[in-house]
């Protein structure tokens, strides 16, 4: 081959490469043609239409940013719309982070789960970081609630108090279960009880399960578990004869409840780790190790409630 043959078809070769290189950037360009090239988007989301610009979409690193970029290929249609497989509710949320930074979030659970969905989808960090910071914040307002089941019968009063991993305070009150007139004092010390353990669940909230009953025979009884067995009970009311008739009488013994919910709290922690606590409870008794304890955590709680010795006051 001579030399001008040879210059000749490199010349060919290299017009060729030129030529091929304008249409593969051309072909580039047309790609990109509606995100890069233009400063608004067509969006349609599952049927939902939305018109906004590059620069809203591209401003987090995600799935959106790198359709405009065209890393991320897209189907348009006819006109031009940009479709994506997506229920476009909560969409406008989407483009409302993406312009705001921010952006009120569903408070219902179930709606807050799906608006996360979404912002995984897309991969818009901020976003999934506000709904995850919103549902923990749902998750500690509801731990700090304070819920008082309500028995509904002995069977599920048998399974909650050997099912549950914290010691249990049961209130049984039942003013209308009596056949006998009531002395002069009992309605008001009735209603003293309910008062106190409205007190005591406000107090221990999270420590102890409180709860009630008014399905019993008694009238006002207190009812203490640990590890699933009954510790202590101090029942309130008694039958007397301050007439010709029977009559019942509602007590308030304030003291004794404070001490007896006190040292329930001794099987706090014991639940699944041994029988220590069953041990130091029954022992207790005049010169038993749990009495300073018992003296100890009482002054506590007054020192902490602000109270006088409830014993010194009567009952």
């Amino acid at each position: 081959m001579s030399a001008e043959a040879s210059v000749g078809s490199g010349a060919a070769d290299s017009a060729q490469s030129t030529i091929s290189q304008h249409v593969f950037q051309n072909s580039g360009e047309f790609r990109n043609q509606g995100l890069l090239g233009s400063k608004y988007v067509k969006l349609n989301v599952g049927g939902s239409l939305h018109y906004t610009t590059v620069q809203t979409l591209s401003k987090e690193d995600s799935l959106l940013r790198r359709m405009c970029n065209g890393i991320t290929e897209v189907t348009t249609d006819s006109e031009g719309w940009i479709i994506l497989d997506r229920s476009g509710r909560y969409f406008d949320l989407v483009l409302n982070f993406l312009r705001d930074g921010s952006v009120p979030l569903p408070e219902d659970r179930r709606e807050l789960d799906e608006v996360l969905k979404e912002a995984q989808y897309y991969q818009v960090q901020g976003l999934i970081q506000h709904c995850l910071g919103a549902m923990q914040k749902q998750k500690d307002v509801l731990e700090t609630v304070c819920r008082i089941p309500m028995i509904t019968s002995a069977k599920e009063e048998q399974r909650m108090i050997a099912t549950c991993r914290k010691p249990v305070v049961k209130l049984q009150n039942n003013r209308g279960n009596n056949k006998y007139s009531y002395t002069s004092n009992s309605d008001d010390n009735l209603l003293k009880n309910i008062e106190l353990f409205d007190k005591l669940v406000l107090r221990f909230n999270g420590r102890v399960l409180f709860v009630k009953d008014v399905l019993g025979d008694e009238i006002c009884c207190w009812s203490f578990y640990g590890e699933g067995r009954k510790i202590a009970e101090v029942c309130c009311t008694s039958i007397v004869y301050a007439t010709e008739k029977k009559q019942t009488k509602v007590e308030f013994p304030e003291a004794r409840i404070f001490e007896e919910t006190l040292n329930i709290l001794i099987y706090e922690n014991s639940r699944g780790s041994g029988p220590g606590g069953l041990h130091l409870l029954d022992s207790r008794g005049a010169g038993s190790s749990l009495e300073p304890a018992t003296q100890k955590r009482r002054a506590l709680w007054r020192r902490q409630e602000g109270e006088a010795d409830p014993r010194k006051e009567g009952t």
